[in-house]
């Protein structure tokens, strides 16, 4: 059975508003993620409906010959019907979904509203029945390309063949916020819904690293690092006003915990928390991938959409890639009073996700 610790349906709050609640303790097939809110026209069927929206299309995907069918990634994941190499690594998996659901009850008591806007992290694929929140630094460029190959119909064959830039065009994925309610709820119930993580210390210097100390992220540079400079700079030379090109890590750093930034705009998705991007308190993760160990998790994902015989996931080809030492390294420049501050703000992932504070921190 469900353990029954949903949110009661509650009056919608206006027009394209929604409310989400979950079951926090899954023992089914089921994801049992739940919209209650009021239709953005009144009067058309979707305001009929109430908190229940009718499933639509069955769970279990039909294969294109007549008389077959396969179960969804959902129903494999939890009726236990893997292959042994899944069966053994979904051990992992199950530990994390009950390290974030247990995180959540502990550390996010207040009820949250959502807008449309707030899923467009994430990517549908109706022919394979997934959904994938994608947290920027953390492996998104090749799980784009990957759901690229697996929603075209044919036309991407290779992941590795997709230019980087043409993965995060608008539009070439479908995301969770152009549907209807009635559609979002269908698919948030029986889609397998996944998404990867990382150490948020180490994704926030690739962050850095990446939109700041390359000379072609120039957009970057104006938008956000004559911003920075300009607020925490003393005396800055005009070229650097100008251009914003030489934004330090301690300079960035006192931009994040500063009160201002946040008031003025949201984060940017290359350094928003995890939480705030993809609501793991609010919908019902069925994966927990980690950067750490990607390759597994990702071949888990792809055997549960019952194409790892087909479609492999790319491997990295980075030899500079962000990791503990190098983010050591940085936060080495980083007085006490901003390391704690910092921590602070990043805490929840780092609780919801099973990381522990890292050993290079001086926060007394």
């Amino acid at each position: 059975m469900l353990n029954n610790r949903i949110a009661q349906p509650t009056e919608a709050l206006g027009k394209g508003f929604l409310i989400i609640s979950f079951s926090l303790s899954l023992s089914l097939s089921v994801s049992h993620t739940l919209f209650s809110l009021r239709s953005p026209q009144s009067g058309d069927d979707a305001s009929k409906e109430g908190t229940t929206a009718p499933l639509g299309e069955p769970a279990v995907r039909t294969d294109p010959k007549p008389g077959k069918s396969r179960r969804s990634p959902l129903q494999t994941l939890y009726n236990g019907d893997q292959q042994p190499e899944l069966f053994a690594a979904q051990r992992s998996l199950q530990g994390r979904r009950e390290h974030l659901e247990q995180g959540c009850l502990s550390h996010k008591r207040k009820r949250q509203v959502l807008s449309p806007e707030d899923l467009k992290h994430l990517i549908v694929d109706d022919k394979h029945s997934l959904i994938y929140c994608y947290v920027p630094k953390v492996a998104c460029t090749n799980w784009k390309r990957v759901l690229m190959v697996l929603t075209s119909e044919g036309r991407y064959i290779n992941p590795l063949a997709i230019p980087a830039n043409e993965a995060h065009i608008a539009g070439n994925l479908r995301t969770l916020s152009e549907f209807t309610v009635p559609e979002i709820n269908r698919r948030l119930r029986s889609y397998l819904k996944f998404i990867f993580v990382r150490d948020p210390f180490e994704r926030l210097v690739s962050a850095y690293r990446n939109k700041f100390t390359r000379s072609y992220n120039t957009a970057f540079h104006k938008r956000y690092g004559t911003k920075i400079i300009r607020r925490n700079r003393p005396d800055p030379e005009p070229e650097a006003l100008e251009k914003g090109s030489d934004v330090s890590f301690p300079e960035f750093v006192q931009y994040l915990v500063d009160p201002r930034t946040q008031r003025e705009e949201p984060f940017n998705e290359h350094w928003e928390r995890v939480h705030s991007l993809c609501h793991p308190c609010l919908i019902h993760y069925d994966v927990v991938g980690k950067y750490e160990t990607l390759e597994p998790d990702s071949q888990a994902v792809l055997e549960l959409a019952g194409v790892d015989g087909t479609l492999q996931f790319p491997s990295s080809g980075k030899s500079t890639r962000t990791d503990g030492n190098m983010a050591a390294h940085f936060f080495k420049h980083i007085s006490p009073f901003y390391q704690k501050k910092l921590f602070n703000l990043y805490r929840m992932d780092f609780l919801l996700f099973n990381y522990s504070t890292p050993e290079y921190l001086r926060t007394r």
